[in-house]
């Protein structure tokens, strides 16, 4: 339990957001990400704290070896999961300048996934230097590398991201319209708009994990996509009279969450945009990844 009137508390507290954030990039799940800030919170109680020069360096260096620690293992969890395996999302009314200062780059479901790809020390190097802007010293002495060797994964790690699939970013404005005229195509269960807004190699990925029913496969192109968005919506928001669907920020970009009732979410869909198209969709339905959502 932690004495939130001690000093100790009070610097780790002051970093627990930026933390978690690190945290929550580098593993893909809140629940984990959450483990890894208790067991970084008991190791702080347990230090000489006149021997830490600098608090948040020396905390980026527990968590991050904490994490490096758990990717493995994820890794060997998802390989032999129901499906496909997305990451957990993160769910905010808005996207705030400064709430990127404490949390880092937004991180999209799409890019989070294409991470699953890397090996835990591209993706640790990755996310510390290209999301966060830690040092490659700093890196080099979390993962037991050479700077030169951190530097030269989190190359790499760039390049594998870049190739799958990552894009500049597009404007919110454009990305917006994209989602609401996806929103209102797929309630009103207009094949023609969902077609319209639907890029014509658009993929559709979706986690329900074994628990609900979700497709087990990537669906490919706009005319499978339309046919299945069109029909889950009417499954959703016709035989369910407490369902709706609401706009927000999901990793930091526009995107749905849809609530079986008012104060429980049946899933969450986050989507890229390109030149005003749907080009991918990702829907978590899964609801044991959904649980830190209210």
């Amino acid at each position: 339990m932690i004495d939130v009137g001690s000093p100790s508390a009070d610097a780790f507290e002051a970093q627990r957001r930026y933390l978690g954030s690190v945290a929550y990039r580098l593993l893909g799940s809140v629940t984990d990400a959450e483990d890894v800030m208790q067991d970084a919170w008991l190791r702080w109680q347990a230090v000489d704290r006149s021997r830490v020069a600098e608090v948040r360096p020396y905390l980026t260096t527990v968590v991050t070896r904490l994490c490096y620690d758990l990717l493995g293992s994820a890794r060997a969890r998802r390989e032999s999961y129901y499906g496909e395996w997305l990451p957990e999302p993160l769910v905010s009314e808005e996207d705030s300048p400064a709430g990127r200062a404490e949390t880092g780059e937004s991180v999209s479901l799409a890019v989070l996934t294409v991470m699953e790809q890397l090996t835990p020390a591209e993706r640790t190097a990755f996310v510390l230097h290209d999301l966060f802007a830690v040092g490659f010293d700093e890196i080099a002495a979390a993962l037991g590398r050479t700077p030169d060797a951190a530097r030269q994964l989190a190359s790499r790690a760039r390049r594998r991201v870049r190739d799958g699939g990552r894009r500049g970013a597009v404007d919110p404005a454009e990305h917006r319209r994209a989602v609401s005229a996806f929103a209102t195509a797929a309630t009103q269960g207009d094949l023609t708009g969902l077609l319209a807004v639907l890029d014509p190699d658009v993929v559709w990925h979706s986690d329900g994990g074994g628990i609900v029913t979700a497709a087990v496969r990537p669906v490919h192109g706009a005319g499978k996509v339309a046919r299945l968005v069109a029909g889950l919506a009417a499954r959703w928001l016709t035989t369910q009279a407490r369902t709706s669907v609401r706009f927000a920020q999901v990793n930091g970009e526009p995107g749905m969450v849809w609530y079986e009732s008012p104060d429980r979410v049946g899933g969450v869909l986050a989507f890229t945009v390109l030149d005003g198209r749907i080009t991918e969709a990702h829907i978590v339905v899964n609801p044991e990844k959904l649980s830190h959502l209210v």
